[in-house]
């Protein structure tokens, strides 16, 4: 059971909640605290002039609001910002995006009704998540536009995913005996002020980011161990003078995985012995191509950049992103901007950035491979065929590179492409959901780029007959992607074994840990 509200949530926690189902909990005592919280602007609300409860909203704000129509105020506010248009979030993202506001309201300082959190935590419960669009957040008043989305949700209007079926919210609330949210005070405006939807889908991202930079330093090692590299570039004696944790920790991840393989050859014994220098010209490689020696300085800042995101965004999480900020143990009411949404975005932009580079490293290792003229090992594109009439795994390094090609572009930061809206009221944005949006699919690419390198590896392996030579973990890896990618010598379509690999890389235990 995941207690929400009782302390802050860890990664791990909203992971629980999102992938295993873990049970929800509100936390009693933080119940109490939101309805203490509420009670207080029932009270300090009468009589004064606070935004959005008695006056417009934005640039509106400087009309007043009659008081027969406060609560009808909140309803026009969701309805009119269900804006949003594009592709629907896949579900599990707008589900990420409902434990991220249930979080930010119970830590009591929105105002609201108890009976809003107790609707979210049945609508995770229950797995029936609100249909949000792509487009519409400029993440300066939060994700207003995604965020009003669940609000018609809880409602009762618009629409939900329910048992993998888009289907109308009322449908579906008349069939599980769901009463909609009932507007008390200024429950639509807490709704959608807030940072919930890019934080969700950055908590999200960073799940996975995680997983490919596992998976990126498990094929690094693998490439090196088939070409038969030395060892001293992930020693812990070269890396420690280092003094960056990222790279530290890559290294450290190369030497478990590489422990016990006798194709990984160690200088001292090769280079170093009496008679190295009899040759003039050494037909060995005396330092293997940067993609190969410097795995660790390379992936080693994008290890860093994942462990700051991580920082970053769960603070995010557990954070209050409202405007007003109700503080009933101060005895007022603070206006300002904690919904601007700066903070997940320049740590998606930092991401993505870091994800390109991961994914060009493969594409370089792969390369490698591929060249017989770098590698003098392998047969062009590790073809096991006949050379001329087959073509080995020719055609599918160009969904790679072009892949790869497409991250670079999407890499440009939208922490700084600011565009003023609003009538200029937001007159600097955060644009955060676009930036989390843009790093999930970098990362859906990198995805896709490793999963061509586990397929050009476990050729590699094949052609030289080494599976006894491998390290007990790689050799772990390698029986792993054969199950689901059979050796091959013929031509035949690799689009569905691809799937098959980008699944396995997204949804199997590494064997490290991050």
């Amino acid at each position: 059971m995941t207690p929400v509200g009782q302390r802050p949530l860890s990664l791990d926690d909203f992971a629980d909640l999102l992938y295993h189902r873990a049970k929800l909990a509100l936390d009693e005592a933080a119940l109490e605290k939101v309805r203490t919280n509420f009670t207080f602007l029932s009270g300090f609300s009468a009589n004064k002039l606070i935004y959005g409860i008695n006056t417009g909203f934005g640039p509106m704000a400087q009309y007043k609001v009659e008081k027969e129509n406060l609560l009808q105020l909140q309803y026009n506010l969701i309805r009119s910002h269900s804006s949003g248009s594009g592709n629907l979030l896949p579900a599990l993202l707008s589900k990420a995006a409902l434990i991220a506001r249930l979080n930010s309201l119970m830590q009591a300082y929105s105002g609201v009704h108890p009976e809003l959190c107790e609707l979210l935590a049945t609508l995770i419960e229950r797995n029936i998540i609100p249909c949000i669009y792509e487009h519409g957040g400029v993440g300066a008043s939060g994700d207003l536009v995604q965020l009003a989305h669940v609000g018609l949700t809880l409602i009762g209007e618009g629409e939900v995913i329910f048992e993998g079926a888009v289907r109308p919210t009322a449908e579906v609330f008349a069939e599980q005996g769901i009463q909609p949210l009932t507007i008390h005070i200024r429950e639509g405006l807490a709704i959608i002020n807030g940072t919930s939807v890019m934080t969700a889908i950055g908590l999200v991202n960073i799940l996975r980011a995680r997983r490919l930079v596992q998976w990126s330093a498990i094929l690094s090692a693998m490439t090196n161990e088939v070409v038969e590299a030395y060892d001293d570039h992930y020693s812990r004696e070269l890396n420690h003078v280092k003094r960056h944790r990222g790279q530290q920790q890559i290294a450290a991840m190369m030497r478990e995985l590489l422990a016990g393989s006798q194709m990984i050859r160690s200088r001292s014994e090769h280079l170093y012995h009496p008679g190295s220098l009899e040759q003039e010209v050494f037909e060995d490689k005396v330092q293997e191509y940067y993609s190969l020696r410097c795995v660790t300085q390379i992936l080693g800042p994008i290890y860093d950049t994942v462990v700051q995101a991580e920082k970053v965004v769960v603070d995010e999480l557990n954070s209050v992103s409202d405007n007003p900020v109700v503080d009933h143990e101060g005895d007022n009411i603070f206006h300002g901007g904690n919904f601007h949404g700066d903070y997940v975005s320049l740590e998606m932009d930092k991401l993505k950035i870091a994800i390109t580079r991961l994914s060009m490293l493969s594409e370089r290792q792969l390369n490698y491979l591929f060249n017989d003229k770098l590698n003098q090992k392998f047969p062009p594109f590790l073809n096991l065929g006949v050379l001329g009439f087959n073509f080995g795994m020719q055609g599918i390094q160009f969904t790679a590179t072009s892949t790869v090609a497409e991250n670079q572009t999407l890499s440009f930061p939208m922490y700084v492409h600011s565009i003023p809206n609003n009538n200029d009221n937001q007159d600097i944005v955060s644009m955060g959901s676009n930036s989390a949006l843009l790093a999930k699919k970098v990362i859906d690419n990198a995805f896709e780029v490793l999963a061509i390198q586990t397929m050009a590896i476990a050729q590699a392996i094949d052609f030289l007959e080494c599976q006894s030579r491998l390290a007990p973990l790689t050799a772990g890896v390698y029986e792993s992607i054969r199950k689901i990618f059979p050796s091959f010598v013929g031509d035949q379509p690799k689009y569905k074994e691809l799937e098959k690999l980008r699944h396995l890389l997204e949804h199997s235990q590494p064997a490290i840990g991050f």
